[in-house]
């Protein structure tokens, strides 16, 4: 038995060997094939959660936008009332008016003898016009008081232009005084987003690229301080550097409205000029004068629109720089003596920081020429003209339609209502009221709380998209060349890839590089948008 059994084992140990085999690598075979799903199991869950971090990264960076746009934008605002100041214009005029009914009481009273009807329905006239103004709050009511107030006050201070003069000064300040906010709100909006999502793209850059470069041992919660540790990183929370290249949007705030107005009122001047106060203005053609302004302040044609330089309105030039960051209070103004002993070197950004601030001044450097690279880019126009449409539609078809023009606010009826057809041609409105309204929605613009102009300006998609590409795309990959920290952050930018539109147009279809920054953002955005 047991022979024979050890004959009928050795005759078929070789089945047996084939069948062991088999069998051991069956077994290998699925441990393998059960670690590369539990891996890729893994990784497809660690890539979720890294692309919904990077997206609540995201909306939050752009809440912030917002909020950071609404601190701000009360400084320009206060800025731009004081440039302009329609309530003393009104005032003038109330005091004309009280001059002369003044003088015509005094007039009835020597002579019983009735006026000729000419001068009195001027007078009439005026009144109306000037009472709509009143009416429509467009005078404050101390400021209403104020002008009633004696004749002694009015003796003080007597108007020296004429009546004819305050009513063209009116009208040219009110409607230069809300379009010049209107272009600042929106260009305040997009300069913010910029500087906010460069910031933001760089702190998840350097988030991502410490967890990538810690060992598996070492922790990787503490994120902060990276260039405290190496001054030559180029991807770190450098709080001082933030601090000073969010200090320059004081440019726009203190600086470039200024250019802004003039170039509004200058256009202005040219559509509205020769309109009378008292003058009957349809809707529609309250929106063309509007459209003609716009076309003289941005350009006529899509070519004149691409070719207006944005820039000089939201940054200084190189030489201008170091003011700023003076004036905005980010760096101390040196004595006479130390600035006679000290060499003055070549950057612009130099004469006001520190030698042992270089790696701040060459990351602030960077952080402005790509900024001014996405002003200067098309795609920069062809959002600021998409914000500006809808600002001005917003004033326009809502709050000028409702107030001046007594229409109902489209926005208002309930989508199962359906709208009544309304002749905008026949619905009229003096352009006193009109300025009424203009300058009554000045303040919401610059300081309402809430701002209905920057909510609108938050529904426009293009802005998101805009934010988005900048956010995801790391132009300073190519230009920091291949080391091994920029292996790490190419594979933080792989990361991103399906958080938010992607960078993936960096690159062209034949492995070249793109040349320049803006080339890249426009490569990256015109594949977005298709």
């Amino acid at each position: 038995m047991i022979s024979s059994t050890r004959t009928w084992l050795r005759r078929n140990r070789t089945n047996f060997a084939i069948g062991a085999g088999v069998l051991g690598a069956g077994y290998v075979a699925g441990q393998y094939v059960l670690s590369k799903i539990t891996e890729t199991r893994q990784r497809m869950s660690e890539d979720r959660v890294a692309k919904e971090n990077l997206r609540r990264r995201f909306q939050q960076n752009q809440e912030d936008c917002t909020i950071t746009v609404l601190a701000l934008l009360p400084t320009a605002t206060e800025n731009i009332l004081d440039a302009l100041p329609v309530e003393r214009i009104t005032q003038d005029l109330q005091q004309k008016k009280a001059e002369r009914l003044g003088r015509n009481i005094g007039a009835l009273d020597s002579a019983s003898l009735q006026p000729s009807s000419g001068p009195s329905s001027v007078v009439d006239e005026d009144g109306k016009s000037l009472a709509s103004l009143q009416s429509e709050g467009y005078v404050h009511a101390s400021q209403m008081a104020a002008s009633g107030s004696g004749s002694e006050n009015l003796a003080r201070a007597k108007p020296t232009k004429g009546k004819a003069q305050l009513w063209n000064d009116l009208k040219i300040s009110s409607i230069t005084r809300a379009f010049t906010l209107l272009y600042t709100l929106s260009l305040l909006t997009l300069l913010t987003r910029i500087q906010l999502n460069l910031l933001g793209r760089r702190n998840y850059l350097s988030s991502v690229v410490s967890m990538a470069s810690h060992s598996p041992q070492e922790p990787t919660i503490s994120l902060e301080n990276l260039d405290d540790d190496n001054a030559e990183q180029t991807y770190g929370n450098d709080f001082e550097t933030n601090r000073r290249f969010l200090t320059f949007s004081w440019w726009l705030l203190h600086r470039g409205w200024r250019d802004v107005m003039e170039k509004v009122e200058v256009a202005v001047k040219a559509v509205y000029g020769p309109m009378n106060p008292r003058e009957d203005v349809p809707l529609e053609k309250l929106s063309a004068l509007i459209v003609e302004v716009r076309k003289r302040v941005e350009g006529a044609t899509p070519e004149e629109r691409r070719s207006h330089r944005w820039l000089p309105y939201l940054l200084p030039s190189q030489d201008q720089e170091g003011m700023v960051l003076r004036e905005s209070g980010m760096l101390k103004v040196p004595s006479p003596l130390e600035s006679a002993s000290t060499p003055s070197p070549p950057s612009s950004l130099s004469p006001t920081i520190p030698a042992s601030d270089s790696s701040q001044t060459t990351a602030l450097r960077r952080l402005l020429d790509e900024t001014a690279d996405l002003i200067d880019s098309p795609t920069f126009t062809q959002i600021l003209t998409l914000l500006l449409a809808t600002t001005f539609s917003h004033l326009t078809d809502h709050q000028i339609r409702t107030e001046a023009y007594k229409l109902p606010d489209p926005s208002s009826i309930p989508p199962v209502q359906e709208i009544p057809e309304i002749d905008t041609g026949l619905a009229k409105a003096k352009l006193a009221t009109i300025l009424a309204v203009m300058t009554r929605q000045a303040h919401a613009i610059g300081s309402g709380v809430p701002n209905r102009y920057a909510q609108a300006i938050e529904g426009v998609k293009e802005l998101e998209a805009f934010a988005a590409v900048i956010y995801s795309s790391h132009f300073e990959f190519e230009a920091l060349g291949r080391d091994s920290t920029g292996e790490v952050a190419k594979e933080a930018q792989r990361s991103q890839e399906g958080a938010v539109p992607t960078a993936e147009g960096k690159r062209e279809a034949d492995g070249g590089v793109v040349g320049t920054a803006t080339d890249m953002f426009e490569s990256v955005w015109g594949r977005i948008t298709g």
